[in-house]
């Protein structure tokens, strides 16, 4: 399970330490994709299988499905972490996400964010200013 968010830095060959919380559970290998909103996501292999047999199975004559597709699985690199818990992000990755220097690595339960700094610093003020109601929570069947 990951949880919390770590502040990491990208070094200058395009590496992330993953957070020492996060490592058991992606020692074995992780997928790095586009996620939502310009960062990335990063999956532990299972989770990735699942995510992909989902799309997979979307109709192809369907324009969303093919973007999201796209997004998906367009830009995705599987890597494995080295022996001090680093990967390589992609530079295709690394620009999407404007990832350079300080970066945030939040944790989603099942899978987790990589963020530019000032882009996670935009995003969690409107998560704090525009808080979920309780009717949106239950509308999303919490």
């Amino acid at each position: 399970m990951f949880l919390g968010e770590y502040v990491h830095t990208i070094d200058e060959k395009g590496r992330l330490t993953i957070p020492a919380r996060f490592r058991g559970e992606l020692a074995a290998g992780v997928v790095v994709t586009r996620g939502m909103d310009r960062c990335l996501t990063v999956y532990p292999m299972d989770e990735w299988n699942r995510l992909a047999k989902k799309v997979s199975e979307l109709p192809v004559g369907d324009r969303r499905a093919r973007t999201l597709r796209r997004l998906v699985f367009g830009g995705a690199a599987d890597v494995v972490p080295d022996k001090q818990g680093r990967v390589l992000i992609p530079p295709n990755l690394r620009e999407y996400a404007r990832l350079d220097g300080e970066v945030i690595v939040t944790g989603l339960h099942t899978y987790v964010e990589v963020w530019n700094l000032d882009s996670w610093r935009e995003e969690r003020k409107v998560l704090e200013e525009e808080r979920a109601e309780a009717t949106e929570w239950a509308e999303l069947g919490v």
